[in-house]
Parts: C-alpha cells; structure tokens; sequence
C-alpha cells in the first residue's frame, strides 16, 4: 500500500497508508485528538473527518475551539432540526439550513404556522435523533440525479438550488438516517457530536429573501458541544437582555429613535453628557499623541466621489442631492475629505508623519430591517484619524495607534484581542510593498507582545488591517478599532511629498478609528455597564436628598458648592419619604446619593452613600467634593 505525508501545524510529519480517513489519522495521533476533532483542514479546505486522504497534505484538525469547527457543529444541527420537523409534521418542504454567528436556523413551508410551544416538541425530537448517534454520510449524485431525487420527495426548494447550478456540477448530499439534504459540507462525523442544542425563536423569511417570493417560517436555535457551555451562554443572553441599550436608553431617557427618522438617532440631555463626556476624552487624549483635529462638510460633489472609488463600489448605500444644478452626495466616509485637506499644502518628508483626526458625521443607507438601536444607524460619527507618513515610519506609527487604543479600552475596562487580515487575491499595488505594509503591522503586533488572529487574505483590496474586538463584562465580543493601510487612495488623489532627494514620493496613508461609531460606542458602553456608568461618565453623579423641607436649603447650597467644582448633581426636594429617594436613586443608577438632615445640616456634613456599596457614613462636604473630584478626573472605572 503506498504512503503518504501528513504535515500537521506544529511541523511534525506523520506516515499514513493512501487512503486513510481524516478520522482515522487524528485518532492516530491521539485518542483524545479523534474525540474532540470534528472536521480537518485540508490544503486550506475545510473538509468532513470521513475524507480518505490520498496524497501528502497538510491537515489540521479542528475542534469546537475553531470557528469552522463550530460552523460545522451548527451546521448539523440544522439538519437534525429539519430531520425533527420531517418527522413531526407532514408536507413540509425544507429550503436551506446554514450556522450563523453563535447559532443556526432553517427555513421550512409547513401548512401548519408554528408556535413557541411547538419548538419544545421539536426540541425534544432533535434530543432523541441526537442520542441515537446516527452517522452523517456524505453521497455525490450528478446535477440529473440529485433533481430526479428531490423532484421525487416533492423538495421544490431542493430542486431549484439544484437547478441553479451548472450542468455538470457534482452535487453533494448528506444523509442521517432517514433523512437526506442537498449541502456543500462540511458535517460533524454523526448527530450525537452535538451535545446541546436549544431552539430560541421564530420569524419569517422570503424565499432568497425576494418579498415577491413565498414567506417561509424560520426556526433558530443554537448548539454547543456541552451542557455547560450552553448553559452559559442562555445566561449570558438573559443577562445581555437585562442590559438592552434600546431598553435602558428609554428607561435612563438617553436617547429615543422617532418615526420621523428612522435610522437617526436623538440624543437626548442625558445622553448628550455622555457623548460630550467621550468628546472631550478624546480630544484630550488625541491632542496628547499628536494629533490635529480638522472638520470637512457633510456634502461634497458627485466628482470627488467617482474619483475616490465609492462612486462605483458603495453608490447604493450614498444619498444625494442636487447644488446648483450639479450632482453632490452625503459623505458616507471622511476619508476623502481629509485627503483635500492634506492636498490644501505642499509636503516635505520632514512635515510626516503628519495625523489628523475627525469627529466626522456620515450618512449610510441600511436597509429598514438591519437598523437596530444605536447599533446600526443610518447616520453617526466616526471617530476617524488619517496619518500621511513615510514607508520608513510604518512600524512606529502603527505602535503609536495600538498604544492610544490601549489607553481608550482599558480606561472603559474593555480587553481586547487582534486579528490581522491580509493582501486578498484581488488587491491593487505592489507586492513589496504589501510585504512591507504587513510585516510592519505584525511586528508592531510583536513588540507589544500581543496575541493575534491571521485573517490570510482578508485584507481589503487597497491594503491590510488590523480590527481590534473588544470584550464586554458579560463576555460578548464588539469589532471597534481599525487600523487600515492605504495604497489606494494616495495613487488616485495623486498624494506626494518632496523627499530628502528633493524629488516628489507617494506617502503612505492609514486610516483608524478607535470608537468606531460615536453611536454604537454608546450603545456598547450602555451595555457593558448595564447602565451604572462610572462616575466621569454618569450623567447625573451626584444626587442629593434632603430628608424634609427644612433641610432644602442646606441641601441647595451643597449642591451649588459642587456645581462650581463642574460636578453634576441634582437635588431631590419632594415631598417623599428618605426611603422612596434612595431606592429611586439606585433605579437611575446614580454614582452617589447624600442623605441630609438635622445632623448633616449642624456639622456642615453629608451621609454618603455609594452605588453598589451602600452607607460610607459621613464626610464633610469639602471632603467629599475633593474625593469625587480626583475619581472624575482619574477616570476610575467603576
């Protein structure tokens, strides 16, 4: 029998009889590596552990661990939900079924209109078909075959995917047991790899989303290879719900989405604190790495758009207008406008690297139903910054940006993971160039000691990137942070400086954000402090109660005192009893709440009371505002 090499990650080779199963090799290498394997990576192609492997190859096993590895649990999940359905229910006709972002759903034309209580009993039915262990094969049939197949069983659906591919494509199918769909692959080696599952929700879907087409019924689930790790996550869910941005922003009155705007966010005075309470942050911050703020207008000509490129590649997410009979366009990116800026002067080498940075408001068009929240908007501020440097000061330049991104997210106690993304097949310039650019990225990685994701070529066309994906307090993950290398738009604006050499050179341009979007910044925060924002960002920090009438007059003149010092606090002079204020202070999630009464009035004092700690007894009021004041400016995080 001839043998073959398999060259697995860590470099080792491994000899192995043409033939042989992906399953068989891993459980060759360990026992434990054949029980947790769920699919392999084959020469790049992510494949089912039943491939017999027939020449040398490099292979990589992968687990739950790895995306694909959960892509291809989900995956079989949704088709032991449709093999559930099969069963339970008759005439029903399956469409597709793919693993989604934490889950999976499938799309089903039933006669009967499903209900949440009829997720339980397909639930359950999925449980018994993932006990049984029933093996998931693999079969090819010709185009011809797999449409006689599916036009037997009355899989209209089936048919016309199937329908839409060539004529001499090979069509894969999977079968378990008794049920058998039309799929790419890869699958998990049988259903009882799925250890958990849990059907979540219903909606309504168009068949290939065309609302001309016939709405179909949705179920999502999701699945995890254990118990636990499911449990977990429904946890995290529920505590994710509890901290709802749209709800607490309605509730803390921060922000509200009208009718009238769809899409377009109102900040409202609460909301309008934190925001500036970010501005400035950011402005300070930016001033201190050497930063120069500029503003470019919101509308600019149709031209500048076509030469830019977002004219042909972005013109169905623009809005237009019309200025004095010419074509102008609402600015979706500030890039464009921040090149006119640099074009405003001739450049030597010795003004670069030279950073501008922009509070810049643009406007993109999203569907209706993709809005959500201050998540996805149609309008919002981009906290953009574009450096023009030279190819020698890529390196330093990128270390600089990681540095000010790692003072913004550890000031919010946000933690954060990288992920590099490379030059794609279809990318403009040079390859030595692109080298350059990438290596200098990875080794700015490098000396900060940071752990990163490779992305292989996932780049955008004009250049690589690094995105930052920050951590919430409950675990969910947000990409915020960009870093892009540009070797586009300086070629198409004709960008130069003069060198040492006197002769003119094309700089080098990076584009970053570190909030990403003002709005969804927000919304991120709103989330990941459920609300009880630390006291620099709170909007009301300070709440003050007298306990009667005759207590109002002290009350004002501490609050005056903290006025002057710029710390915002609010008197609660009604008529209600001390309990009632406090419990009401700790709903709107105020920092500090100051008790006074006789005792207070007397020693020109306050009973202070601390969010989430409770009674710290009492200051003198001098004291206090000293104390809040250094939190406020430090920025602590709680």
């Amino acid at each position: 029998m001839k043998k073959i090499k398999i060259k697995l990650p860590d470099g080792a080779v491994r000899e192995v009889e043409s033939g042989t199963t992906l399953a068989e090799v891993a459980q060759a290498i360990s026992r434990s590596l054949g029980k947790a394997a769920l699919v392999a990576k084959v020469d790049g192609q992510v494949c089912d552990l039943q491939r017999k492997v027939e020449k040398d190859a490099k292979v990589k096993f992968l687990t739950f661990a790895d995306e694909e590895g959960k892509a291809a649990l989900r995956h079989s999940a949704a088709h032991i939900m449709a093999q559930a359905v099969k069963h339970l229910y008759k005439n029903v006709k399956i469409a597709i079924g793919p693993a989604i972002t934490n889950g999976f759903y499938y799309d089903f034309d039933a006669e009967n209109n499903f209900t949440p209580e009829d997720l339980a009993s397909i639930q359950a039915e999925m449980e018994r078909i993932i006990k049984e262990d029933i093996p998931i094969e693999r079969m090819e049939m010709s185009r011809e075959e797999a449409v006689r197949f599916f036009d037997g069983q009355g899989e209209t659906y089936k048919v016309e995917l199937i329908e839409g591919l060539p004529e001499d494509a090979v069509i894969s199918l999977y079968r378990q047991g008794d049920f058998v769909d039309l799929c790419a692959g890869p699958h998990v080696p049988s259903t009882g790899r799925v250890k958990a599952v849990k059907l979540q929700s219903l909606a309504g879907a168009y068949w290939r989303g065309d609302e001309k087409r016939k709405m179909l019924q949705r179920i999502y689930g999701t699945a995890f290879e254990k118990k636990v790790e499911l449990d977990a996550y429904l946890l995290m869910l529920e505590e994710a719900a509890k901290r709802d941005h749209r709800k607490l922003g309605r509730e803390m009155d921060l922000f509200s989405i009208q009718d009238e705007g769809p899409g377009f966010p109102f900040f409202h005075p609460k909301g309008m604190v934190i925001r500036n309470e970010l501005e400035a942050f950011w402005r300070k911050l930016h001033i201190k790495f050497g930063y120069q703020e500029i503003k470019t207008p919101i509308i600019l000509s149709q031209t500048l758009w076509q030469q830019s490129g977002h004219w042909d590649h972005y013109r169905e997410n623009m809005y237009f207008t019309q200025i004095d009979g010419e074509g102008y366009a609402i600015k979706p990116m500030n890039c464009p406008g921040g090149i006119l800026v640099y074009r405003t002067q001739h450049h030597s080498y010795r003004d670069l690297p030279l950073r501008t940075a922009e509070l810049g408001l643009v406007h993109r068009h999203e569907l209706s139903g993709a809005l959500h929240g201050l998540m996805r908007v149609r309008s919002f501020t981009q906290d953009d910054a574009h450096i023009f440097m030279l190819p020698s000061q890529i390196k330093e330049e990128i270390k600089g940006v990681i540095d000010l991104f790692n003072t913004v997210y550890s000031t919010f106690g946000l933690s954060y993971h990288a992920e590099l993304s490379t030059k794609p097949e279809k990318a403009m310039g040079d390859d030595a160039v692109w080298e350059l650019a990438t290596t200098a990225l990875k080794e700015a990685l490098e000396d900060y000691g940071m752990s990163y994701k490779v992305n292989e070529g996932d780049g955008a066309f004009y250049g690589p990137k690094i995105d930052f994906h920050l951590q919430d307090s409950i675990g969910r993950t947000w990409q915020c942070g960009t870093i892009q290398l540009d070797m586009l738009l300086p070629e198409k604006f004709d960008l130069t400086y003069i060198g040492e050499d006197g002769q003119k050179h094309r700089p080098v341009m990076i584009h970053r954000v570190a909030y990403g979007s003002m709005e969804r910044f927000i919304g991120i925060l709103i989330e990941h402090y459920a609300g009880a924002f630390p006291t620099w960002l709170a909007p009301v920090q300070v709440k003050i109660l007298p306990i009667t009438d005759r207590h109002v007059a002290y009350a004002q003149e501490v609050a005056k005192l903290m006025q002057n010092s710029d710390i915002r606090v609010e008197v609660d002079d009604r008529n209600e009893k001390i309990g009632y204020k406090i419990r009401e202070a700790q709903v709107q999630k105020i920092p500090y709440t100051l008790v006074i009464g006789d005792k207070e009035q007397e020693s020109r004092s306050v009973a202070v009371r601390k969010r989430g700690q409770g009674d710290l007894g009492s200051r003198k009021v001098e004291m206090f505002i000293e104390d809040i004041g250094k939190e406020i400016d430090e920025k602590v995080n709680s």
